[in-house]
């Protein structure tokens, strides 16, 4: 996309508002997605290494805006860890395939541990014994197929699986309870060749699916920069959001994690800076940084329930590649909310949609709070193809302003008493 046409300042109304959107800076930007996504984070994953290092190092950049810093650890139980390659080759006799972890075949959430690779005969989901085989699932029977599977003491089910447009198989870590028997996904079109197989003769299945559950800690950082007009205090109570955290690297191979989140965190750190150098108007401004986004959203889930009534939250999950408009998502008491959003995106040309964003928003605003998510694109989600090259400028560019200028014209309206019957 081109850069979001800022309108003439004459057109914005106020001087400073229009200086602090060029104020902007794609390369800040730019350069903390750059970080967030090198080697050393290691995809980030909650409970990791790499995951607390992000975490110490957000907290050390809220620390240089001036910001009073908190860490909050928290306990998430049942994460998925892969901690080794799977394995899954078949042979008709003839010939032997070996295929790739995450573009031929992935784990499934439901999967049972199986640590090391075990071979045994393929078998259509409807044979008459299924004992110590693999399992065919047909196509959306994979549910069925594997509560036949448990009760007859097979070794574990093959269902279909898609992929992305790269030919990706997305990584997740969290999902629904885990089954007695091992559950692999493998592509579509060689799912379809396994059972053409199957018609043809005998197949062997070898596998394995060392994935794990594990109970881990994450960390919530939170900075508070109350901005302060000619020494007075006050303003509405505004706080801006994103999670850190991403699905981690497998072994062997890195997922970056650029677009979900490194992009969302790199523009309302932004935000934040230029908000604290130029607003005009009071505003107790807080800055949100959270874990464990992909692991159930334990991470706002945690911090929800203690934050202020009257604080509105905006929460930014991705913000990488905008095509036609952003998408945005409104919970609870959130009108006012929504009108100063709808300005700030018509000031700074940013369009908007409505959409689902199932995010960190949805549990503030189940906890009653004005909470708004906003996302402008993931691409490579989940996948070693979301890269920082792939995170561009100008989306950071039209996430950065629309946040400043959202903000600006919330403390500039409670300044001037306007949307006073929300609360503040």
């Amino acid at each position: 996309m081109s850069s979001p046409p800022l309108v003439p300042p004459e057109t914005i109304g106020s001087p400073g508002l229009a200086a602090a959107l060029e104020q902007v800076n794609a390369q800040l930007m730019a350069a903390s997605v750059a970080e967030l996504a090198s080697d050393g984070y290691a995809g980030r994953r909650v409970g990791t290494p790499g995951g607390r290092a992000a975490a110490a190092w957000l907290a050390g950049q809220l620390r240089e805006l001036g910001a009073a810093v908190q860490s909050d650890p928290f306990g998430v139980s049942s994460v998925r860890e892969l901690y080794r390659t799977p394995v899954l080759r078949w042979s008709d006799g003839e010939m032997t395939r070996s295929l790739e972890h995450r573009r031929e075949f992935a784990e499934h959430l439901t999967s049972a541990e199986l640590p090391d690779p075990r071979s045994a005969p393929l078998a259509e989901a409807g044979a008459a014994d299924l004992r110590d085989r693999w399992v065919l699932a047909p196509a959306g029977e994979w549910a069925r197929a594997c509560r036949r599977a448990e009760a007859e003491g097979a070794v574990g089910v093959l269902m279909a699986r898609g992929t992305d447009t790269d030919g990706w198989m997305p990584k997740m870590i969290a999902g629904p309870a885990r089954r007695a028997v091992a559950v692999i996904g493998v592509r579509t079109d060689l799912h379809r060749q396994l059972a053409d197989a199957l018609i043809s003769g005998e197949v062997t299945v070898t596998a394995s699916m060392p994935l794990r559950p594990v109970d881990v800690q994450g960390v919530n950082v939170h900075g508070h920069l109350p901005i302060e007009l000619n020494g007075a205090a006050g303003g509405p109570r505004v706080l801006l959001s994103a999670h850190f955290d991403g699905v981690g690297d497998d072994p062997g191979r890195r997922l970056p994690a650029a677009a979900d989140n490194a992009s969302g965190v790199a523009a309302v750190l932004e935000a934040a800076r230029v908000l604290r150098a130029a607003l005009t108007a009071p505003v107790n401004l807080s800055v949100s940084f959270l874990d464990a986004e992909e692991a159930g959203a334990r991470g706002s889930a945690r911090h929800a329930p203690s934050v202020a009534p009257s604080t509105r939250v905006i929460n930014l999950d991705g913000a990488a590649q905008l095509h036609q408009a952003a998408a945005v998502e409104a919970g609870g008491p959130a009108h006012a909310l929504l009108a100063a959003l709808d300005q700030a995106a018509r000031l700074t040309g940013v369009p908007l949609r409505a959409g689902a964003m199932a995010s960190d928003n949805r549990r503030y605003a189940a906890a009653g709070l004005a909470a708004i998510g906003i996302g402008m694109g993931m691409p490579g989600y989940q996948t070693p193809a979301e890269t920082p090259e792939r995170v561009e400028p100008d989306t950071l560019l039209a996430a950065a302003r629309l946040l400043v200028a959202t903000v600006w014209l919330l403390a500039s309206a409670h300044a001037r008493g306007v949307w006073a019957s929300a609360p503040s």
